[in-house]
């Protein structure tokens, strides 16, 4: 059993310094943003999908793509338009022929979507009929086309980005399709010295070259042990709190009751949990502590907080809600 145990310690290190290689590949080409890389390895070890929201300029594509260069998988990119239609996205049936009998027949021509890491790159630009499109693959990591069935390859991750300043043109994302998310990531703005950095990096002749660093397989076996990190029953009750807490029909906060509309399901928790065991793991900890649940609680609650009208008047957010939730539910002893 202690020799079982040494093997499982060792290959966890190795995975860990591969996690600590792909974030100096990534280093090479995006200047600053260790939280956001940071939620995105979340995002993959965990196996969900996430949404990026920045203004234009911050490297939310370059990110994305540089991401998908350091792991050897497929890399596919959408980009969404008011005119893309679902079959864009999830393919065609096409007429062939068979040349030896002479014959026609429908064959299924995959979409991009049939590949590892999907950037789908401003997704609230397409009509919900197309943004449905993901709904299946996103829950149930498969799609179906005239009644057939296809499965996706695994790992599969959807990464999406949006604008949040252009509303012109733009459908926002339904509550029911932004809960597929595991994370809602906010970018923001860099600080003057990585600016200047990237003043300078990116405005001269030299381009750095990213290498692949982890294996698919390699992905899915950091996502097993993932869910064997242990957490105590106390914090899984501190996270069954935070999102109970949050359902103003049910609350004794009274914030919540003033602020909230609609509060996280038990998805959210879910999430929170399996998050907080990703960011212990990536940080070489086998166990969850209640500031890994803090800091994931702000991504995970962000688009499952739906705040009412007098709150957006207010300029109160969902992440001062959460804030304000995590401020005020102490740890059970």
């Amino acid at each position: 059993m202690d020799k079982h145990l040494k093997e499982i310690q060792q290959e966890v290190e190795t995975l860990i310094g591969k996690l600590v290689d792909l974030k100096k590949e990534m280093a090479k080409v995006i200047i600053g943003q260790e939280e956001t890389i940071e939620h995105l390895l979340i995002t993959f070890l965990a196996g969900g999908h996430a949404l990026l929201e920045g203004v234009p300029g911050l490297a939310k594509t370059l990110m994305i793509k540089t991401l998908a260069q350091t792991i050897d998988l497929q890399f596919s990119r959408i980009q969404f338009t008011p005119d893309l239609m679902p079959s864009d996205i999830i393919g065609t049936e096409i007429l062939e022929e068979d040349h030896t009998t002479g014959k026609k027949f429908f064959e299924f021509n995959k979409g991009p979507i049939f590949a590892n890491i999907i950037l789908a790159d401003e997704i609230n630009r397409t009509p919900p009929k197309t943004q449905a499109a993901l709904l299946e693959a996103m829950q149930e990591f498969e799609v179906t086309y005239s009644g057939k069935t296809y499965a996706l390859d695994r790992p599969f991750f959807i990464l999406a980005t949006q604008n949040p300043i252009e509303q012109s043109g733009t459908f926002p994302l339904p509550e029911a399709q932004q809960d597929r998310f595991l994370l809602y990531i906010k970018i923001g703005y860099p600080s003057a010295s990585e600016e200047n950095r990237i003043l300078k990096s990116t405005t001269g002749t030299k381009k750095e070259k990213v290498k692949s660093v982890l294996t698919g397989k390699e992905i899915q076996r950091l996502q097993e042990l993932v869910r064997e990190v242990p957490i105590s029953d106390e914090l899984i009750d501190f996270v069954s709190q935070i999102v109970r807490a949050t359902r103003p029909d049910t609350t004794t906060n009274a914030y919540v009751r003033e602020w909230v509309n609609w509060g996280a399901g038990p998805r959210a928790g879910q999430a929170m949990i399996l998050t907080a065991k990703a960011r212990a793991l990536q940080a070489g900890r086998l166990a969850v502590t209640l500031d890994d649940l803090k800091h994931v609680a702000f991504p995970v609650l962000r688009h499952r907080i739906i705040i009412n009208f007098k709150a957006e008047a207010e300029e109160i957010t969902s992440d001062d809600v959460t804030k304000h939730l995590l401020d005020s539910i102490t740890l059970s002893s």
